[in-house]
Parts: C-alpha cells; structure tokens; sequence
C-alpha cells in the first residue's frame, strides 16, 4: 500500500512547490489563466498533482477558480496583502519574544552570515538570493522558537506577502532592510528581548508601509 501511495504524494507536493514558486517569482503573474494540462505538460507531471496542487493553492489564497469558467492567479489585491502581512508579522514578534533567549552563539553568526550575503545580493540586485538569505536569517530565530503554529501560520500566508516583498526588493527597498537586520541580530546577541520584538515589528511595519505605493 505505501510503495503505491507514496510516489502520489510526492508528485502532489512537487507540483506544489513548483506552481507556487511560480506565481511567487512573478513567472506566473497576477491574473494569468492557468490550465492544470499546460502545467503539467511544463513540468512533466501527470494532471493529477496539478490539480491537487491548484486546489492547496486556492486554499492559500494564490490562485482562484470560477466553476466552469478559469482558474486564474489571484490579483495582487493591497487589502489582502495587508491582511496576510499583519498576520505574519504577529507570528514573527511571537517566534522572536520567544527565541531569542534561546539564541546562541551559532545562531548569531548564522544570523550575520545571512545578512551579509543579503547585502550583497541586494546590492547586485539579485532577488532572489536576497529573498533566500532574509528566509534563512528570520528562520534562525523561527527554528529556535519551535512552536509548529506559528510556523505553520507563518508558511501559510507567507507566499501572498513574498509577492510584494519581490516588488520592494526589485525597487531597491530592500537596503534598509540590511540595517535593520543588524539590529535586530544585536539585540538578539545581547539577549534584548523587548528590543528584538520592536526591531521586527519595524522590520515588519516598513513592509506594510509599502503596500498602497507598490502595489497601486
């Protein structure tokens, strides 16, 4: 039973992180049409775990379907992205009061690592890396916090904010980011708990800041 199950599940999670990444990066841009046959023959998967993965990423508010019509990229609607963003940077402040008495040493370095190789990858403009490296900074202290819900929720809404952090990225926003960053490393290496929770809700607030200009 496992040796015929497993195989679907993976195809089904495949297609998943492959759709999503799509429509994340733009690839797949907000308000394209998109067909579960044409997905599938583009990554050659059968139609199944496309349409599966569609249906998760309906659920997570990326992708919507009308019956007997299309199933399209959700729009970049402001209000929706706001919404998703206050919430995650709830889950964010959340991970960090608890976390941060929990950081050590590795964890710090880890932290500057990221951040420098964020800077970098801001200052060349490469997105993506940019976006990689702020993931891996934030996900020292969500690892250290350990609380499935908050990363749980954290992932759900994630993918709609990431949207528009491309498009701060892309417009050279992203270089504040480096500074706060650092702050928010200090504070978690001298154990400030309350000033790592201010510094995030910053980090946090300045994306939210952005989301009328950027998205208008």
């Amino acid at each position: 039973m496992s040796v015929v199950t497993t195989p679907r599940v993976l195809l089904r999670d495949q297609a998943l992180v492959l759709i999503r990444e799509a429509i994340v990066s733009g690839d797949l841009p907000p308000g394209e049409v998109v067909k579960d046959a044409a997905l599938a023959g583009r990554w050659g998967l059968s139609v199944a775990p496309v349409r599966s993965a569609l249906a998760k990423l309906a659920d997570e508010g990326l992708v919507e379907s009308k019956p007997q019509s299309h199933t399209r990229v959700t729009p970049l609607v402001p209000a929706v992205v706001h919404d998703a963003a206050v919430v995650v940077r709830a889950m964010h402040e959340l991970a960090v009061r608890t976390a941060v008495p929990r950081v050590d040493a590795a964890d710090v370095a880890a932290m500057r690592d990221a951040n420098a190789r964020f800077a970098a990858a801001v200052a060349a403009g490469d997105v993506d890396t940019a976006l990689a490296c702020d993931d891996e900074l934030h996900d020292v202290l969500l690892d250290r916090a350990g609380n499935g819900a908050v990363r749980a929720t954290v992932d759900r809404f994630a993918p709609l904010v990431r949207r528009l952090e491309r498009l701060r990225f892309a417009a050279a926003h992203a270089t504040d980011s480096v500074d706060l960053h650092d702050q928010l490393i200090t504070a978690c290496a001298t154990g400030d708990v309350d000033a790592a929770v201010a510094t995030t809700t910053e980090i946090w607030t300045a994306l939210l800041s952005g989301l009328t200009e950027e998205t208008a």
